[in-house]
C-alpha cells in the first residue's frame, strides 16, 4: 500500500525534478515506515498536488526524492462543510476523522447550546490544533490531495450571521424532509456548496433549530433510528457522495 506524506512547502514540480521531505514527516518515513533508497512514496502539499517520487538519499530527518509523476487534482465538487458540535469523549473527533476519509471539504467546530465540552480561552486554540492534526492523519491514511481546513470554533449566533450561499442541512430526528428531497428541491443551491450541521449527544436545542430554519436551513431526518453525533455527518456525507456522483 502507498504511503502519503505531507509537505506544506511543496510547490509546482515536474517529472525528473528533485524534491525534499523534511522534519517530522521525514523522520516518520525513515524511522517508522523504514523508507530506503530506491523505494517510492507519495507526497502532497494538501492543496491538490500529489507527487509520486523515488528516494535517492535518506537521512535522519531529511529525504531527497526524484519525481516520477505529478498529479494536480481538483477539489471535490460541490464542496461540503461539516459543522460538528463539540461532544464529550471522542465522538466529535471520530466524526471528523470519518468525514475526512469520506471527502469533506471544511470542518467547523460548533459550540452548541447543549455541548457538554467547552472550548474557551487557550482550550479553543488547542482544540482546533488537535482537530487539524486528526484531519491531517486521516487525509494521509485515505491518500487525499486536498486536506480539509478546520476553522475556529463558532457559536450558533456566528453560524447564522456568517452567511452561506449554498444549501444548509440540519441533521435532526425532528426533520420531516428526506435527504433526497432536500437535494432535489434545492438543487440550485447545491453547486454553491452543502453545509451539514450536526448537534451534540443531547441533540440540537429547539430554539437553535428555529433560528437555523429562519436563516434558511432545511431540517433533514435520517430515518427511524437515532444516530450518534459521531455517525450522522459521515453517514449523510457518504449518501451525498453517491447521489451527486462525487464517488
Amino acid at each position: 500500500m502507498a504511503h502519503l506524506y505531507i509537505s506544506d512547502e511543496l510547490a509546482e514540480t515536474a517529472v525528473g525534478a528533485t524534491v525534499e521531505l523534511a522534519g517530522a514527516e521525514a523522520r516518520h518515513a525513515v524511522s517508522v515506515s523504514r523508507l530506503r533508497v530506491g523505494e517510492s512514496i507519495l507526497i502532497t502539499n494538501g492543496r491538490g498536488l500529489l507527487v509520486d517520487a523515488e528516494a535517492v538519499e535518506v537521512g535522519k530527518d531529511r529525504v531527497s526524492l526524484v519525481v516520477a509523476s505529478v498529479d494536480d487534482r481538483q477539489p471535490p465538487q460541490p464542496p461540503i462543510t461539516l459543522v460538528q458540535a463539540l461532544a464529550k469523549g471522542d465522538r466529535d473527533e471520530r466524526a471528523i476523522e470519518m468525514a475526512t476519509e469520506l471527502g469533506v471539504s471544511d470542518i467547523v467546530p460548533w459550540q452548541s447550546a447543549r455541548s457538554v465540552s467547552r472550548w474557551e480561552g487557550d482550550k479553543a486554540h488547542k482544540g482546533q490544533a488537535r482537530w487539524q492534526a486528526i484531519v491531517r492523519e486521516a487525509s494521509k491514511q485515505s491518500i487525499r490531495a486536498w486536506i480539509p481546513r478546520v476553522e475556529t470554533v463558532t457559536s450558533t449566533k456566528s453560524l447564522i450571521s456568517g452567511g452561506f450561499d449554498g444549501l444548509t442541512l440540519v441533521l435532526d430526528p425532528s426533520g420531516e424532509v428526506t435527504l433526497s428531497e432536500a437535494l432535489s428541491d434545492h438543487a440550485g443551491k447545491v453547486s454553491s456548496g452543502i453545509r451539514l450541521i450536526v448537534g451534540p449527544e443531547g441533540g440540537i436545542a429547539p430554539e437553535e433549530i428555529d433560528q437555523l430554519v429562519t436563516s434558511g436551513a432545511i431540517v433533514v431526518g435520517l430515518g427511524a433510528n437515532i444516530l450518534r453525533t459521531s455517525t450522522a455527518g459521515p453517514a449523510v456525507l457518504a449518501v451525498i457522495n453517491e447521489l451527486l456522483s462525487r464517488w
